[in-house]
C-alpha cells in the first residue's frame, strides 16, 4: 500500500511524517523530528501527512471526546520531556468545552504545504505548541494565523485560503492516504529510498532511535522494506 506514497514524486531519499496536530505523542515527538528536520533536510526530503484522528463521530467538547488525555498528558511529559502548558491544561482541558476536531488543523497544514512546502515539519510543530501549550481552539480558524504568520505566511492571505474548499478537500485526501496505507496510529514514519519504502516509526521514538533507522536506510542496511 506504500506505492500510494509514489503520488508525491519525491527523487530523493524521502521521509514520510504521519501525524495529527491534535495527537499528544506526536507532541511530545515533535522535538525529535524536528532536530531530525534540522539535520538532514540537505539531503532528505520531508513530507508531512496528516492523518484525521479526531473527524466525523469523534468530534466534539474535549471534556466529551478525549476526556482520558487528564490522565494521558503526565505519561507523554514522562516519557518524552514534553510540558503541557497552562493555557492548554487549566484552560481548554478543563473547561472542556472547546471543540476538538483534526480538520482545521490539517487544513492549515494543507495550507502551508502549498504555500511553503519546506516548512511543513516546523509548522507542524507550530501547530502542536498551539494546541498543546498555547492552549488555542482547535474548531476556530482564526487561532491559526499567528502561527501561521510565524512560519512566513501573509494572515490574510493564509485565513482566506483555509476558507477555501480546494485546501480542505487536501485535508481530507490525506485523511484517507493514512488510512489507505494502513496507519493505525501516531506518530508513524516511513522513509523511501529509491522504491523501497521502510517503517522507522509506530508511535514515539527518542531522537537516537529514529536516526539510527534513517541512517540504516541511507546506507541501504535497513531490514525488509513494507509493501
Amino acid at each position: 500500500m506504500t506505492r500510494s506514497l509514489d503520488q508525491f514524486g519525491l527523487q530523493k531519499p524521502a521521509f514520510f511524517y504521519f501525524y495529527d496536530a491534535l495527537c499528544g505523542w506526536c507532541y511530545g515527538f515533535s522535538p525529535v523530528v524536528l532536530s531530525l528536520y534540522e539535520k538532514y533536510k540537505a539531503h532528505i526530503e520531508f513530507e508531512v501527512v496528516s492523518g484525521g484522528m479526531i473527524t466525523n463521530e469523534r468530534v466534539g467538547p474535549v471534556g466529551e471526546v478525549a476526556p482520558y488525555i487528564k490522565q494521558a498528558y503526565r505519561t507523554v511529559e514522562e516519557r518524552t520531556g514534553a510540558q503541557f502548558g497552562p493555557a492548554f491544561l487549566e484552560g481548554i482541558l478543563e473547561e472542556g468545552k472547546a471543540v476538538f476536531t483534526s480538520v482545521p488543523p490539517a487544513v492549515a497544514m494543507a495550507v502551508l504545504k502549498r504555500k511553503a512546502p519546506q516548512q511543513q515539519i516546523p509548522f507542524a510543530a507550530l501547530l502542536q505548541r498551539a494546541v498543546y501549550s498555547d492552549g488555542i481552539r482547535p474548531a476556530i480558524n482564526t487561532d491559526y494565523v499567528p502561527y501561521a504568520v510565524e512560519a512566513g505566511l501573509d494572515g490574510e492571505d493564509f485565513l482566506e485560503a483555509m476558507n477555501q474548499l480546494q485546501y480542505r478537500k487536501a485535508a481530507q485526501d490525506e485523511f484517507r492516504l493514512a488510512a489507505q496505507i494502513g496507519v493505525r496510529g501516531f506518530p508513524t514514519c516511513i522513509m523511501k529510498r529509491g522504491n523501497d519504502y521502510f517503517l522507522l516509526a509506530n508511535g514515539y521514538l527518542p531522537f537516537p532511535q529514529l536516526e539510527k533507522g534513517v541512517q540504516q536506510v541511507l546506507s541501504g542496511k535497513a531490514g525488509a522494506p513494507v509493501q
